[in-house]
């Protein structure tokens, strides 16, 4: 517990240390900008200057300074006018918009929302107007802070990515070592139970009852098989897939009540997949009992198998509840259940043997509220 709150601790650190890092980066980015856009009215106001000393010089006046001034100006737009708005000049704006009176019109409009004037006299009564906008270098830095706020969230998003798979494998770890302990927790009852059988027919007990109960053992092996199975890499063998589904299917079949009404359909032919027939089973019976929750113990599921040569699927239908589309990637997310009791890592763990272990497809292929759900299992042949 107090691992635990330090670690959360020092996140809340980092995270605030971070959040001051940008502030103070997009501050000084800020106070960067005004400098620069105060340096360009500066210099917008020395190239008045010129503009009027030029005009004022008289025939054997030194005007190299004025008109070097004037020259050096290549990023800047400007627009000059008098106090009627008639237009005496421009300078570093594309030739197509001055040809055009309509856009020059509409540019120069933009420069005076922009306030970005200067006023100046050359002579008594003769105003001037220079309207300027901003160079390409300082409207492209106006965007500088928005991709940096991009670039800071990128990484953030990619630093909370590797956190949560970084958690999510830690979690995954847990649960197959406690899946493993499990099966070896139940292996010792369960060789108990086996000798008991033993004893129970050499003592002629009633054939059903000793039948019924190798039956319940052959069961919890099975079990323990799965979860031993579970955090290592499973074999594969070249399996029957119709036989295999059907195993797992006639098994459910047999255990729940009349209420629920089966039905399984398959092609004639064997269709060979590589496949580990212990976790497939699991899979099968997950999905099986999942649409009886859906269908609160009451329905009709159909199973069916399709095969075209290339790929074989499994298509299991409940006429239960439905999913919401917005659900249909989510409901395999490991936690996700709507039940009030439930864990939520029955179809996560379905994804998990058909899409890790056997590199097949797992998706919610129809679904609409109050009608049923169709999941379909995709095997490449």
């Amino acid at each position: 517990m107090q691992f635990s709150t330090k670690r959360n601790v020092t996140r809340w650190v980092l995270m605030s240390i971070s959040f001051l890092i940008i502030v103070v980066i997009l501050w000084n980015t800020y106070i960067f900008f005004q400098i620069f856009k105060n340096e360009e009215r500066i210099k917008m106001e020395v190239w008045a200057t010129a503009q009027k000393s030029l005009h004022t010089a008289g025939d054997n006046a030194d005007v190299d300074l004025p008109l070097q001034i004037i020259s050096n100006n290549t990023t800047i737009p400007i627009i000059l006018t008098d106090k009627n708005d008639a237009v005496l000049g421009s300078n570093n704006i594309d030739d197509e918009i001055i040809k055009d009176s309509t856009k020059f019109k509409n540019l120069l409009q933009s420069f005076k929302k922009s306030n970005n004037r200067i006023e100046f006299e050359i002579d008594k009564g003769n105003v001037r107007y220079l309207y300027y906008a901003n160079s390409p270098l300082l409207s492209k830095l106006k965007y500088y802070p928005i991709a940096l706020v991009m670039v800071i969230f990128l990484f953030g998003a990619l630093v909370y990515n590797y956190y949560k798979s970084t958690k999510m494998g830690t979690q995954n770890k847990l649960w197959a070592g406690m899946a493993k302990e499990t099966a070896h927790q139940i292996g010792t009852p369960l060789s108990s139970l086996i000798g008991w059988v033993e004893i129970m027919k050499a003592d002629n007990v009633d054939e059903t009852t000793v039948t019924e109960i190798e039956k319940d053992i052959h069961r919890l092996q099975n079990i323990t098989d799965r979860f031993s199975k579970i955090g290592s890499e499973p074999s594969l063998e070249l399996r029957d897939l119709i036989s295999e589904t059907q195993s797992a299917y006639e098994y459910l079949q047999s255990r729940f009540s009349k209420q629920v009404i089966f039905t399984f359909k398959a092609p004639k032919h064997n269709i060979p997949i590589l496949i580990n027939p212990t976790l497939h089973g699991w899979a099968v019976e997950n999905l099986i009992k999942n649409a009886i929750d859906a269908m609160r113990g009451r329905g009709t599921i159909a199973i069916t198998i399709e095969d075209d040569g290339r790929i074989a699927k499994i298509n299991i239908t409940d006429n239960g509840k439905g999913i919401p589309k917005n659900q249909f990637r989510t409901i395999f997310e490991p936690g996700f259940t709507t039940k009030k009791r439930g864990w939520g890592l029955g179809l996560s763990l379905t994804k998990r043997i058909v899409e890790e272990y056997h590199k097949g497809r797992i998706k919610v292929l129809h679904s609409e509220i109050n009608k049923g759900t169709t999941i379909q299992i995709t095997f490449k042949r």
